[in-house]
């Protein structure tokens, strides 16, 4: 596990703000000169810290105006079970995330965005409720989204930001 100290930290916030800066610009912000800070940018790719870029797109521009939150029961808890799930649900473009949970009455929690409530239905009935071992589907829509980042926390929360 790669030890990060106070620079790969602010490389690491200022590329999650903008994964397109340039090295120059990015070396300026966080104090350092370009060429050690092209060196760690490496090295926490290298490290799988970085692990790709990306472009975020604009799920209302692209009228994909649906988001669910499906949890996902399984008839059987085999190894076999899950992954034939997992290898058809990962070839679904709709499912933009899968997890596997507990504490819940649901194997898995997946979410799903598509233009509307009848792409939904011919998603849901069409193709997710004919994988084999899913046996519940339970779906939730989403009116709002209060919070939507895609930054991870580089820091602790201490309790004394309040």
């Amino acid at each position: 596990m790669l030890k990060l100290d106070r620079y790969d930290k602010l490389i690491l916030a200022e590329m999650q703000q903008n994964g397109r800066i340039s090295n120059l610009e990015l070396a300026e912000k966080i104090g350092l000169s370009p060429t050690p800070c092209a060196r760690r940018v490496k090295r926490l790719e290298q490290s799988g810290i970085i692990k790709k870029h990306v472009t975020l797109l604009d799920q209302e521009a692209l009228e994909l105006k649906l988001t669910v939150i499906l949890s996902v029961s399984m008839d059987r808890h085999t190894p076999e079970r899950f992954a034939n799930f997992e290898k058809i649900i990962g070839d679904f473009p709709e499912v933009i995330e899968c997890n596997i949970v507990t504490g819940q009455s649901a194997d898995y929690l997946l979410r799903v965005v598509v233009p509307d409530m009848d792409y939904y239905q011919a998603f849901l009935l069409g193709r997710l409720t004919r994988i084999e071992g899913v046996t519940g589907v339970h779906s939730s829509f989403v009116l709002r989204k209060v919070i939507d980042k895609t930054e991870l926390p580089l820091e602790p929360y201490t309790g004394t930001q309040l």
